[in-house]
């Protein structure tokens, strides 16, 4: 049991990872996360209004499965099969973090200083939230797909758009985690 209760190492996951993409690409079906967001609008009747969400989205019907799983496969996980350990963070990282104003880093699974309710209260808090959503929005209609598709599914397939997006993708991510996220908090 536990086993299922700590990160899987890279030599369980990255195979079934594969087997999955196999599948996948066997069956000539793609993954990502933000191709649902246009399938769901055009359930919604977005068609209507704007010609990007007018496609036949019945035929990806099977991709909000992924969703589902997600949501219902994360409450589990986070339910019934975290070990309540904490994760393990370089010294380093957490000297830094908690200079940052962060209490406790890596004894829970997400900062609270970020994910709990409360921070429904501060303005800056807000604004981060709204601001960044509006980011990650931009950048995945941009990039023509979200980190999941383009660095599974993009990859796997040998696209190089996808390779400059992953590259982009890390770029942002060292900016963000190096640079911004300090001046923020």
């Amino acid at each position: 049991m536990e086993s299922i209760l700590n990160p899987w190492p890279w030599y369980v996951s990255g195979p079934l990872i594969a087997l999955v993409m196999a599948l996948l690409l066997y069956f000539g079906k793609t993954f990502g996360m933000s191709s649902n967001l246009r399938t769901m609008c055009s359930i919604a009747g977005a068609g209507k209004f704007a010609d990007f969400f007018n496609f036949k989205w019945k035929d990806q019907l099977w991709n909000l499965t992924v969703v589902l799983g997600t949501i219902i496969g994360g409450f589990i996980a986070v339910q019934f099969l975290s070990n309540d350990s904490g994760t393990d963070l370089n010294s380093t990282t957490v000297t830094e973090l908690q200079n940052m104003g962060f209490h406790n880093p890596g004894k829970t699974l997400v900062p609270n200083e970020m994910f709990s309710l409360d921070i429904l209260a501060s303005p800056k808090a807000l604004i981060l939230l709204v601001v960044g959503g509006l980011l990650v929005g931009f950048g995945t209609r941009y990039a023509g797909g979200c980190t999941s598709g383009h660095a599974i599914t993009g990859l796997s397939s040998l696209q190089k758009p996808s390779l400059i997006a992953v590259i982009g993708f890390f770029i942002g991510g060292l900016i963000m985690a190096n640079l911004i996220l300090p001046l923020i908090f």
